[in-house]
Formats: C-alpha cells, sequence, structure tokens
C-alpha cells in the first residue's frame, strides 16, 4: 500500500488532533487581484509565519508565491474557476489537473462544486473525474460544496450544508469545505454526517474580529477540523496576528477572549 495520499495530509493537517488552518487565495480569477493578493509572497510569507497549515491557489500564482526561504508552508493547487463577469459565474469549469498540481508541488488539489447551478451535472462529473485521478496518483482532495441555485432559497440552511458535505464525501473527497451554519448544534449535524474533516469557509467580509474569531471557535468545539477563510484573513489589518488566534483556537483550543488578546483586540 502506498503512503502518498496519508504523507500529503499531514502535510496540510495535524496529525496530532485532525484539524488545519487553510488560507485560500484563489479569488483573482473571479473577482481581480484584491487587495491582499497584490504581492504574494509577502501574502504568503506573512500566513506561514503566523501559523497557517496551508495557503491555495490557481497553479499560475505558484510561480508569484514561491519563497526560497522562511517557514514552510502547504500548498493546494485549485483547479476550477468562474468569473464573476459571466453570465453563469456560478458554473465552475476545470481549468487544471492533479497531473499539474503534482509538478506545481502540491500537497492537495481542490475543486469547487454548486449544488443547484442549472450546470450542476457537470460539476459533479468533474469532480468524479479529479476524485479518479486524485485516487491513482495518491493526491488528497478538497472539496468546496455549496448550494447556490435558483431551487436553494438559504445556503446556509443545515440540511442544505449537511446535503453538500455528503455529496463531498460520497464523491470521493478526503476534506470537505462549506458555509458554517451558525450555531454549533446544526453544524454537528453537517460534521456527524461527514466522515472526513469538515472546514468551514469564510462568506463575506465579517463585521468584526470577534465575529469571525467565534465563528471559527463555534465550529471547532461543534467537531469541525478547522477553517478555509481567505478575505477575512488576508485582508484583516493585522493578519499575522489573526491567524495566530484561529491556530490557538483551532490547534490549542484556546476560547475566544484569548484569540482576540493575540490579535491585540
Amino acid at each position: 500500500m502506498y503512503l502518498g495520499k496519508k504523507v500529503r495530509l499531514e502535510r496540510i493537517i495535524n496529525r496530532d488532533n485532525g484539524r488545519t488552518i487553510i488560507v485560500p487565495m484563489d479569488h483573482g480569477v473571479t473577482i481581480g487581484a484584491v487587495d491582499g493578493l497584490v504581492d504574494m509572497r509577502e501574502t504568503v510569507n506573512d500566513m506561514a509565519i503566523g501559523g497557517a497549515d496551508a495557503v491555495l491557489m490557481h497553479k499560475g500564482l505558484v510561480r508569484c508565491s514561491h519563497r526560497s526561504a522562511g517557514k514552510d508552508i502547504g500548498l493546494i493547487v485549485h483547479l476550477s474557476a468562474s468569473t464573476a463577469l459571466s453570465p453563469m459565474g456560478n458554473t465552475k469549469t476545470l481549468v487544471g489537473t492533479v497531473e499539474e498540481g503534482i509538478k506545481h508541488g502540491a500537497d492537495c488539489v481542490s475543486v469547487h462544486v454548486n449544488l443547484g447551478d442549472p450546470n450542476e451535472r457537470l460539476m459533479l462529473a468533474d469532480l468524479g473525474k479529479v476524485a479518479e485521478a486524485c485516487d491513482n496518483w495518491h493526491m488528497p482532495l478538497l472539496a468546496m460544496v455549496y448550494a447556490r441555485g435558483p431551487q436553494v432559497p438559504n445556503s446556509y440552511d443545515a440540511k442544505v450544508v449537511a446535503h453538500c458535505a455528503r455529496v463531498g464525501v460520497e464523491l470521493g473527497a478526503d476534506i470537505v469545505k462549506v458555509p458554517y451554519t451558525g450555531d454549533i448544534e446544526s453544524f454537528a449535524d453537517v460534521v456527524g454526517g461527514c466522515c472526513v474533516p469538515v472546514v468551514i469557509a469564510g462568506g463575506e467580509l465579517m463585521d468584526s474580529t470577534r465575529q469571525l474569531l467565534q465563528m471559527v471557535h463555534d465550529s471547532v468545539k461543534a467537531g469541525g477540523a478547522g477553517v478555509s477563510i481567505g478575505r477575512n484573513v488576508f485582508q484583516h489589518p493585522r493578519r499575522i496576528e489573526l491567524v495566530r488566534a484561529m491556530r490557538a483556537l483551532v490547534h490549542d483550543n484556546a476560547d475566544v477572549e484569548q484569540a482576540l488578546a493575540i490579535v491585540g483586540e
């Protein structure tokens, strides 16, 4: 039996507690070069200093963010994309392969699926193909699964989010990323129906650092495996300290007040 997938997973998930802090940086394809993602080396370096376990980006940014010094950090290469300029922006298309991820030094690859979209079937087919390739190459797979479509009145509904997580695990993901449902009890149900680590998305920019850290704390208390949060992290004015605070919550079981003190608030 090959241990490739296990070895790679342990580069992005703490082997002692099964938790992770991932900072996605794939926003440029969707909405352009947002603040925080212009100097990629600086941003990745800050995430590494803060103690993030991995960063996530499209293949072309790997060359712009690789550092020849400093603390190591895991790499997840994102394989699917769409732009906000498209009339069908929720339909994600594969723009990379597992083999390309390997060439770029990835420890994991990721795919985005929007359930409820009119082209859901195409995204599910892509997820299935990538999952097969990941098994062949012993590469971990993170599935970002959201409910976005005309028949989805509330994408944060606990039953809807649980369905998203279940689709991810049933189609072969090793880590599933979904929105937080808003409370510990309902998110515990989401985690309970998924036999692989479940991490939460950050969503839109939040009103306060406390709100963000409370969400991280509660998701972990519900049994979640950590976070995959982008803009709320790399655009934060004290982003290194914020990552340290999230690390305290995710890996050291700190409370929210302790985490806020690390940020300096």
